[in-house]
């Protein structure tokens, strides 16, 4: 093989490799998204490319739009409403917190 051919190869797994992480860093940040739906997408997009050859973005297209898709498809939406009334929650409450430390002076 070429050191061309090597070299566009590398650049090609690297791309593939910035793809999958960014996949999976903004899929973990969907509502109600745990371990378990984040590694059953990963298998889905690697089990695919693997059988097409595709690079993901080919197949996918953008990661951060693959992930609310692959989020919707794979997380029950009560889980989805749970999820966002937690967060919700804590939001509040971290921006109470945030008031009672400006009124101490802390």
């Amino acid at each position: 093989m070429a050191k061309k051919d090597r070299t566009a190869d590398a650049a090609r797994e690297k791309d593939r490799e910035k793809w999958m992480a960014r996949f999976q860093v903004r899929l973990a940040m969907q509502p109600g998204v745990d371990r378990a739906v984040v590694l059953q997408a990963v298998k889905d997009v690697t089990a695919h490319c693997a059988d097409t050859g595709e690079h993901p973005r080919a197949a996918f297209g953008d990661p951060d739009t693959h992930a609310v898709q692959a989020a919707a498809r794979l997380v029950p939406s009560d889980r989805v409403a749970r999820a966002r009334r937690h967060d919700d929650v804590v939001d509040a409450l971290d921006s109470v917190l945030k008031r009672a430390g400006d009124v101490a002076g802390l």
